[in-house]
């Protein structure tokens, strides 16, 4: 008995900020949006991409996580890289972790965000 993978992580973001995640999420690193179960609340969303889950919920006492982070893998990481600056995301390199290339940047609500690719 113990835990045996991961679900999801969820972000939190301040309220009517779905359409900003949308943009980052899905139109910049390619995630899709899959439907809520109808018996939560309305507002946030749910994004996939490569089996990774991830939930955005509104909080209204919405602070960013500047520590805490997910972590998403990527195929390309220059050409994550490359949109995200594109788009006016700063983004930032950090100590050399073996095995990976790898970078951090924020949402538009300034959540850590980390993106890594396998080398």
């Amino acid at each position: 008995m113990g835990v045996i993978g991961l679900d999801h992580v969820q972000l939190a973001i301040p309220a009517g900020g779905e359409d900003q995640m949308r943009g980052f999420f899905c139109g910049l690193l390619g995630m899709v949006e899959v439907p809520k179960p109808a018996n939560l609340s309305p507002s946030g969303l749910w994004l996939t991409g490569g089996g990774a889950h991830l939930h955005i919920g509104v909080d209204p006492d919405f602070t960013p996580a500047r520590k805490a982070h997910p972590a998403f893998l990527v195929d390309d990481l220059s050409l994550v890289q490359e949109r995200l600056e594109t788009a006016g995301y700063e983004t930032r390199d950090d100590k050399p972790v073996d095995g990976y290339a790898r970078f951090f940047t924020t949402d538009p609500f300034g959540n850590r965000i980390e993106l890594m690719q396998r080398l």
